[in-house]
C-alpha cells in the first residue's frame, strides 16, 4: 500500500508542476506587434469603393502605420484632413506619411506650383501627417541631367516649405533613377545635390534592385539620407515567387537612417486585401525585423 500510496503521490507532483509550468507559461506576454506601415496604393481599388470599410481591415490587421496616395484639392480619399486622420486614429493607424507632387514647372509657373504645394502642405498638417513623398518626376528628371538639377532645386524649396510646417519632405524611387545621363547616374546626382536637412529619400528596395544596385551600397555612401523604406517584392512579401533577400538590408537599417518601413504591393497572386495581410504576417515573423 505505501509503494501504491508513493506513486500516487509522484504523480499529483508531477502533474501540479506541469499544470504550474503550463500556468506561468500561459500568463508569458506576447511579442508587441511590430510598427509597420501600408502604403494603401496597395487597395488602391479598395480605397476608391470603401475608404473607411478598408482602412478598418487594414487596422485591423494590425498595420499600425498608413501612407496614402489620396491626396487631391485639400483632401484625403474626399475626406477633410481631419475627418481621414480621426478614421485612421479611431482604427489604430497612424497617418503618418502620404505621397503626392507636381512635375517641375518652368520658371512661369513657378509661383502657382508654390501656391499650390502651401495648399497641399497645409492639409497634410491639419492631417497631422509627418512625411510628404513624391514618388515621381516626369520626363525632365530623366532625360539630362541639367533636368535633373532642376528637379533637385525644387526639391529642396519644397523641403524648405514642409520644415516650416514640421514636416519632412522625401523623394521615393523607382528603378529609373539608376540609370546614366550625361555620365551621371540620376540617383546618385539626387543624393548629392538635395540638401540632407530638406529631402530624405524613402528608399523603394524592390525597385533599386529592379535598376541593377545594391540598397546597402547606397547606405555606405549615403549614411542617413533613408528614412523610409517600402518593403516590396514582386508580389506578395513571402511569396513562392519571391526575388528579394530582405536580410542583409534590414542588419544596415542603422546606417540608413531607417525610422519606419512601408509595405507596399503593386501586384498580387492573391487579392490584395489578403495579399497585404500575408505582407504583414511575413514581416511579423521575420527575426530580422525588429
Amino acid at each position: 500500500m505505501s509503494l501504491k500510496l508513493n506513486v500516487k503521490k509522484s504523480l499529483t507532483f508531477i502533474a501540479l508542476a506541469v499544470f504550474i509550468a503550463g500556468g506561468f507559461s500561459s500568463c508569458t506576454p506576447p511579442k508587441p506587434a511590430k510598427e509597420v506601415g501600408l502604403q494603401l496604393y496597395s487597395v488602391r481599388d479598395s480605397m476608391k469603393s470603401d475608404p473607411k470599410g478598408t482602412v478598418e481591415k487594414v487596422g485591423a490587421m494590425g498595420y499600425k502605420l498608413v501612407e496614402a496616395a489620396g491626396y487631391s484639392d485639400g483632401k484625403f480619399y474626399g475626406m477633410e484632413p481631419a475627418e481621414f486622420k480621426a478614421l485612421c486614429d479611431a482604427n489604430g493607424t497612424n497617418f503618418f506619411s502620404s505621397h503626392c507632387g507636381q512635375a517641375v514647372p518652368d520658371s512661369a509657373g513657378w509661383a502657382a506650383s508654390m501656391e499650390w504645394w502651401d495648399t497641399c502642405i497645409a492639409a497634410h498638417k491639419a492631417a497631422g501627417v509627418k512625411y510628404i513623398v513624391q514618388p515621381f518626376m516626369d520626363k525632365v528628371g530623366y532625360e539630362s541631367i541639367a533636368g535633373t538639377k532642376r528637379y533637385c532645386d525644387y526639391f529642396n524649396a519644397i523641403g524648405e516649405k514642409c520644415n516650416a510646417a514640421g514636416i519632412r519632405f522625401g523623394y521615393h524611387n523607382h528603378s529609373g533613377e539608376f540609370k546614366d545621363v550625361d555620365g551621371e547616374t540620376i540617383y546618385d546626382f539626387m543624393l548629392k545635390n538635395t540638401d540632407p536637412a530638406k529631402v530624405m529619400f524613402e528608399m523603394d528596395l524592390y525597385w533599386i534592385t529592379e535598376g541593377g544596385k545594391n540598397p546597402v551600397d547606397y547606405f555606405n555612401a549615403y549614411p542617413g539620407r533613408f528614412e523610409l523604406w517600402h518593403v516590396k517584392d514582386k508580389r506578395e512579401l513571402g511569396g513562392a515567387d519571391a526575388v528579394m533577400d530582405f536580410k542583409p538590408i534590414f542588419a544596415n537599417a542603422e546606417k540608413a537612417g531607417m525610422k519606419k518601413i512601408v509595405v507596399e504591393v503593386e501586384e498580387f497572386n492573391s487579392n490584395p486585401i489578403d495579399g497585404v495581410k500575408q505582407s504583414l504576417d511575413f514581416l511579423q515573423n521575420a527575426e530580422y525585423v525588429k
